[in-house]
C-alpha cells in the first residue's frame, strides 16, 4: 500500500532494539512490563505487543478493559494487566472472561470483585494499588497491611503482585521519589511482617527504571523508554534507545508567492519576499498541533524547512525557497529523521509547552501505521496498515 497523504511509520526494529536494551539493564529476576495503553502511545498496540514480547517483555500493561480485550483477540496470551480501576460487574464479568490480571485500589472493589467471581465460580489473580504519594489510585500506604489482609479473606480472589505509582521519577531532584520509596518499602515491611503473601512487587516506571536499579523490584512498567524516548533529559545518557514514530506527509502542491501575499487562515504568515511554498496533506486533524503554526519545521531532503500560516485541519504550508524545485508527491518528514537532520516528539513538547507523551498519543488514527525496519512476521506489518 502506498500512503498518498501522510502516514505514521513504526519503527519495529528500532522497538526490539529499546526493549533489548531495557532488558540488559535489568537485574536477571526482574521482568519487563511492556506498557502499551493508549494503542501503544499511538504506534499500534497490537504490532507492538508482538515485538515487545518476542523481544523479551514478558508483561504487558493496558488502561482499559477494552484495550486487554484487542490484546487477547489478537491472540496474545502474554499475561495483561489493566492498570485502571474497574468496579462494574460486567466489567469484572468480561475480566475474568478474556483472563486479564486487575488492579484493586480498595477493599470495597475487592468484595465487588469477590462477590461477582463467586457467581462464575472463578478465580482471579488481582494487583494491590499502595498510593505513595501520586494520590491517585490506590489505598494509602499507611493501610497496606489492612489492604492486603482484606483481600487475602476474601475467596475467589488470588494476590499476585501489590505495587505503587511514582509521581516525580523524571525530576533531577529525587527528595520526594525516595520518600515514595521509603514509604513503599515500609509499607512492604508491615506487610511482610503481618505474615500476609508479597508474590510480586513492581513501583518503577520508565524514568525510575532508567535512573536506579534499586527501584527495579521483580518488575518494572516501561512506556515512554519503550518508544525510544527519554522521561528527561538527564536520563538521555543511560541507554542508547531509538524512537521508533516518524510521521510524514506528501507535498500536494507548489507554488510561488510575491511579498504581501498572506498565507492560510488568518493570514497570520505575510510573505516579505518572492517565496515557494508548498502545501502538505497533513494537519491538525491528524495529530499536529494548531498551536504550532509559525513555530515548527519540517524536513525535506535533510533540509529543515519553516511551517507558515495557521496549521489547518488537513493541511499546513512550508517555507520551500531554499528547495531547488520542490516536486508533488515528495515525502516531508515531521517527526523523525531525514539525513543529518532530526525533529522529535521532544521538540515539539518543548515548543507547546508539554511533554513528549501527549505528542506520541495525539496522532489520529487516521493516519495509517505503517511498518518499518525489520517486523517479526509478515502479519505485524498487515496491522500496523488498519
Amino acid at each position: 500500500m502506498q500512503c498518498d497523504r501522510a502516514w505514521v511509520e513504526i519503527n519495529l526494529e528500532a522497538l526490539t532494539h529499546n526493549v533489548r536494551q531495557l532488558k540488559q539493564w535489568l537485574a536477571p529476576k526482574t521482568d519487563l512490563m511492556a506498557v502499551v495503553k493508549a494503542d501503544a502511545y499511538g504506534h499500534g498496540a497490537i504490532a507492538v505487543a508482538r515485538t515487545a514480547l518476542a523481544a523479551g517483555a514478558t508483561w504487558l500493561g493496558v488502561a482499559t478493559v477494552s484495550e486487554g480485550i484487542q490484546l487477547r483477540r489478537a491472540g496474545i496470551e502474554a499475561p495483561i494487566l489493566i492498570l485502571g480501576a474497574t468496579h462494574t460487574p460486567d466489567q469484572i464479568r468480561a475480566i475474568a472472561y478474556w483472563r486479564l490480571d486487575p488492579t484493586l485500589c480498595t477493599p470495597q472493589q475487592a468484595q465487588t470483585f469477590s462477590e461477582t467471581l463467586a457467581s462464575l465460580d472463578r478465580h482471579l489473580p488481582v494487583h494491590l494499588k499502595i498510593d505513595t504519594g501520586m494520590s491517585r489510585l490506590g489505598m494509602p500506604w499507611q493501610e497496606a497491611v489492612k489492604f492486603v489482609q482484606a483481600v487475602q479473606d476474601l475467596p475467589h480472589l488470588r494476590i499476585a503482585s501489590v505495587y505503587s505509582h511514582l509521581a516525580t521519577a523524571d525530576d533531577p531532584d529525587p527528595t520526594i521519589l525516595y520518600q515514595q520509596h521509603q514509604r513503599f518499602e515500609v509499607a512492604i515491611a508491615q506487610v511482610r511482617a503481618a505474615n500476609l503473601p508479597l508474590p510480586r512487587l513492581h513501583l518503577a516506571n520508565s524514568a525510575a527504571t532508567l535512573a536506579d536499579r534499586s527501584l527495579h523490584y521483580d518488575m518494572v512498567r516501561v512506556g515512554l523508554a519503550t518508544y525510544g524516548l527519554y522521561p528527561a533529559p538527564h536520563l538521555r545518557s543511560v541507554l542508547p534507545l531509538r524512537p521508533v514514530m516518524q510521521v510524514k506527509a506528501r507535498i500536494t502542491q507548489v507554488k510561488h508567492i510575491q511579498p504581501g501575499t498572506g498565507v492560510s487562515y488568518g493570514h497570520r504568515f505575510v510573505a516579505d519576499r518572492p517565496m515557494d511554498i508548498a502545501t502538505v496533506g497533513i494537519g491538525y486533524a491528524d495529530g499536529v498541533p494548531r498551536n504550532l503554526s509559525n513555530r515548527m519545521t519540517a524536513l525535506l531532503r535533510g533540509q529543515p524547512v519553516a511551517q507558515l500560516g495557521s496549521v489547518t485541519m488537513d493541511q499546513l504550508m512550508l517555507d520551500m525557497t531554499s528547495i531547488d524545485q520542490p516536486q508533488v508527491g515528495e515525502i516531508v518528514t515531521l517527526l523523525g529523521r531525514d539525513g543529518a537532520q532530526a525533529i522529535t516528539a521532544d521538540d515539539w513538547a518543548e515548543l507547546l509547552g508539554t511533554i513528549s507523551w501527549e505528542i506520541l498519543c495525539g496522532f489520529k488514527h487516521r493516519l495509517p501505521r505503517v511498518a518499518v525496519g525489520q517486523p517479526q512476521t509478515s502479519r505485524e506489518a498487515s496491522i500496523l496498515r488498519i
